[in-house]
């Protein structure tokens, strides 16, 4: 199996990309790098079972209401509502509010700056689909919704303060305690790039989740979202240790 990690920006140059190849008991980080591009991203998703995309893959349901109302001059507010509950429905999608709801602190792609990102995103899966690639929001498909920091969390290592230069100590010992709990994975020459950048770091994390997702080892929206997450898209959170990433439910080990 190929897993691929995005940690996307609206720029290239603060894209990080990472491929991961996977074998019985082992895994190896084949690719890792700064400055991609679509073409690359999209020539990576053409060889990978899953790609995790570190960003918003569509926008809130309400949000997109409100906004086609008011361009058409026909918005309609519903009683009793205040202005701080309705910024927050139109803020944040369904994956979003579950998140909160377990402590993590998703930005909305609404109203932060990552909306910029998201709309590269939006590009991307359309060029994805365009090349034959089956591309569905809620992690069904080709690509999943990856949100490195809540995976971080979720396998127990450091997940806050590492991002910046600033922080490079701290991400260094981010590093050393992935490497303490993957062992099995294979980071060679690009440990440094880890060390350096929390884009590429952050790529990394993204591809491990991605292996999560293509396990079935994340949580998939519930049935009620389902068709909500098909549109707005669906944060994959992985829902096991790091170890289970090199085992296989089918007997043959990992591929």
């Amino acid at each position: 199996m190929i897993t691929a990690g995005v940690d996307l920006a609206t720029q290239p140059a603060k894209t990080g990309l990472a491929v991961i190849q996977w074998q019985p008991g082992r895994a190896q980080l084949t690719q890792l790098r700064l400055g991609a591009s679509d073409e690359d991203i999209v020539e990576v998703a053409q060889e990978a079972d899953k790609v995790g995309i570190d960003c918003p893959l569509g926008w809130p349901d309400d949000f997109l209401a409100f906004i086609g109302a008011h361009a058409a001059g026909r918005l309609q507010l519903a009683g009793g509502e205040s202005g701080d509950e309705l910024r927050r429905r139109l803020a944040y999608r369904q994956t979003d509010r579950v998140l909160r709801r377990a402590g993590y602190a998703p930005l909305s792609v609404a109203a932060d700056r990552i909306g910029l990102t998201a709309m590269r995103a939006a590009l991307i899966l359309e060029r994805l689909a365009a090349a034959g690639r089956p591309v569905d929001r809620s992690g069904a498909g080709v690509v999943a919704e990856v949100y490195p920091a809540a995976s971080l969390k979720q396998w127990g290592l450091p997940h806050r303060q590492y991002k910046r230069e600033g922080n490079r100590h701290a991400r260094q010992e981010l590093v050393a305690a992935l490497r303490r709990q993957v062992p099995w994975l294979e980071l060679g020459a690009n440990a440094a790039l880890c060390d350096d950048s929390d884009d590429a770091l952050d790529a990394v994390v993204a591809a491990l989740t991605a292996r999560a997702a293509a396990l079935g080892r994340c949580d998939p929206p519930p049935e009620q979202d389902m068709e909500r997450a098909r549109r707005e898209g669906w944060i994959m959170l992985p829902n096991g240790p790091l170890s289970t990433l090199v085992q296989d439910d089918s007997g043959g080990g990992a591929r």
